[in-house]
């Protein structure tokens, strides 16, 4: 008797006791306030998770032997306690990746890096060059983002990560992004804009046009071997030839979220209470939302592609993005906004576009409603900063301003203390070195 195993992309489908990887983020404090950030990070929530939370997480991720954690924010390093954790995490035999718009990674730091097997770095630019970057990023976040590299590869750490997000400004520089990723001796790692966060702000003005997305596929077609994706393009499939990846929607069923609360998403991208599974403080940790949930159940069970399995493409592109339909308001068995077809942007011609559901959780710098909201704020935050006990006050200047604090998920209690110097301030304790003019919103127009 013989018997047959499913492939293993149809196993994924139906999801693992594990996930493969998951991505978490660690806080919601950062240094700058990137205007497509899908967490819309900026200011620490009080109810972030503590070290020993933490580290309760990733004693159950050894035990489900989840192989490794993306961990990104906010900027997760400007947590005081980031390299204790990421320490416990290489010594708990869960590998990292983090990403970083290179605040920290000084010479020294690189030097540590290079010297690990278990840690990868991920920096993030979003322009090959500082005009196309910093409009997204902020002003100097390009020079930042290339000292760190440089400071990466002069201690030897080959193979970071370089991380692009595509917009309609950048699409054109995929060239001289893998030029950049080669002087470095790093990979090049290009991902989708979602309207998520703050992205949903902006995605209307930048996300590619459809001809960018078909120069994008024609691209990575001939450098898609080289070069990693996320697995995040699979919604261009549809012109014909499937790209390097799983090519297909990994939400919940190979991957996750665990924000800095502790609240688990079915996906980074889908920030909101519909793809809500529950809280690692909740009974059972991680592992019990992961196994158990019940939003994470229905998403493996087999998923109807609605109006789209009539399409000769559905099979390739997979109805494209759970999360890009959601924040767009299509319906999840609807076509993908960005559908090479035409569907999706027919689609949203017949939406209602002030239906679309808005992303959970602003931790923004900037204050006042999103847009279609009554007085918005468009400028910086005045803050002021006492000092870190037993530190002198911030050089940079910067704070986090308190933040209001969220509803409580599944099982969540987020009323306890922040034990870390971030509670005051995203740069608490660091002094930039010399020359180093640290980007901020609070030195910019939030959402230019």
């Amino acid at each position: 008797m013989t018997s047959t195993t499913a492939p293993l992309v149809e196993q994924f489908r139906f999801g693992l006791a594990a996930p493969i990887c998951l991505t978490w983020e660690l806080t919601y404090a950062c240094n700058l306030s990137c205007v497509h950030c899908l967490s819309s990070s900026g200011r620490r929530d009080p109810g972030e998770l503590s070290t020993a939370e933490c580290k309760r997480v990733i004693d159950e991720l050894e035990r489900m032997q989840v192989f490794y954690v993306n961990i990104g924010g906010g900027e997760p390093t400007v947590r005081p306690d980031f390299w204790e954790l990421v320490d416990y995490a290489t010594a708990h035999h869960v590998g990292v990746k983090f990403s970083t718009n290179g605040l920290r990674i000084t010479t020294e730091v690189a030097a540590k890096l290079a010297g690990s097997d278990y840690i990868d770095v991920q920096i993030s630019l979003d322009g090959a060059t500082a005009e196309v970057n910093d409009a997204v990023r902020g002003r100097g976040s390009f020079n930042m983002a290339m000292r760190a590299m440089q400071n990466l590869a002069a201690a030897g750490f080959a193979g970071f990560k370089i991380s692009v997000v595509m917009t309609r400004h950048n699409v054109s520089q995929l060239d001289a992004f893998k030029a950049i990723a080669d002087s470095f001796g790093a990979q090049l790692r290009i991902t989708r804009l979602r309207p998520s966060g703050r992205g949903a702000d902006v995605w209307d003005e930048l996300h590619p046009t459809a001809g960018q997305q078909r120069e994008l596929y024609d691209w990575l077609v001939a450098h898609g071997e080289n070069v990693l994706t996320g697995d995040s393009f699979f919604h261009l499939a549809g012109y014909g030839q499937e790209l390097p990846g799983l090519n297909m929607c990994g939400a919940g069923r190979v991957v996750c979220l665990i924000d800095p609360v502790g609240d688990v998403y079915a996906c980074p991208f889908a920030i909101h209470d519909a793809f809500l599974a529950g809280n690692v403080r909740g009974q059972g940790g991680f592992a019990e939302v992961w196994r158990n949930s019940e939003l994470f159940a229905d998403l493996r069970r087999p998923q109807s592609g609605g109006a789209c399995t009539s399409c000769s493409a559905f099979d390739a592109c997979q109805g494209g993005c759970m999360a890009a339909k959601f924040f767009t308001g299509l319906p999840l068995d609807g076509p993908d906004p960005e559908c090479v077809r035409g569907f999706g942007e027919a689609a949203l011609a017949a939406a209602n576009a002030g239906a679309a559901p808005r992303p959970a959780g602003d931790h923004s710098h900037r204050v006042g409603p999103r847009p279609g909201q009554p007085s918005r704020a468009r400028q910086p935050v005045p803050v002021s900063i006492g000092s870190r006990p037993g530190h002198p006050p911030v050089s940079a200047g910067l704070v986090a301003a308190p933040a209001s604090m969220a509803a409580a998920g599944p099982g969540a209690d987020r009323r306890s203390v922040p034990d870390r110097a971030c509670d005051q301030s995203p740069l608490a304790g660091f002094t930039p070195s010399a020359g180093l003019d640290p980007p901020t919103a609070l030195t910019q127009q939030a959402g230019r």
